[in-house]
């Protein structure tokens, strides 16, 4: 190969594109983001029966393009409403899983009950509870 073989890519490939092959690049992850966005939105959405999201589905997928701006233009409203109530159960659950733990409950209420029989046992050996009170207080969380 001689030296007037030799080809510069710099030189045949400009920086306009460059730019452009970056810009479709981009725009191309962006497609894929929202076409994901849109699957996650009809499964999550609850107000559709199941053959109204196999539609939407076989939609969205098989006509791309135009599935994903007819769900935009149809159901792009509720989107937003979704994703803000899907966030409040789950920080709800957080809370509540929380409070559950901070409280010495654990995942369920045995811990918080076996906290307590333990208390009042303690309150019984040091003489703050007859073992009438005991057995009424015993019964009461056991129940």
């Amino acid at each position: 190969m001689s030296n007037t073989d030799t080809v510069y890519l710099a030189y045949d490939y400009p920086v306009l594109g460059a730019f452009l092959t970056a810009l479709w690049v981009f725009l191309w992850v962006l497609w894929v983001f929202l076409l994901f966005r849109i699957v996650v939105d009809i499964f999550r959405d609850d107000t559709m029966n199941g053959w109204v999201k196999t539609a939407w589905l076989v939609f969205v997928l098989v006509l791309p393009f135009l599935g994903v701006f007819v769900y935009v233009c149809v159901r792009g409203a509720g989107m937003g409403r979704r994703e803000a109530t899907h966030a409040k159960a789950q920080r709800a659950e957080f809370d509540d899983y929380v409070r559950k733990t901070a409280a010495g409950g654990g995942s369920g209420t045995s811990g918080g009950a076996a906290d307590e029989l333990a208390k009042l046992a303690d309150m019984k050996n040091s003489g703050h509870l007859t073992e009438e009170e005991f057995q009424r207080a015993k019964q009461k969380i056991l129940s």
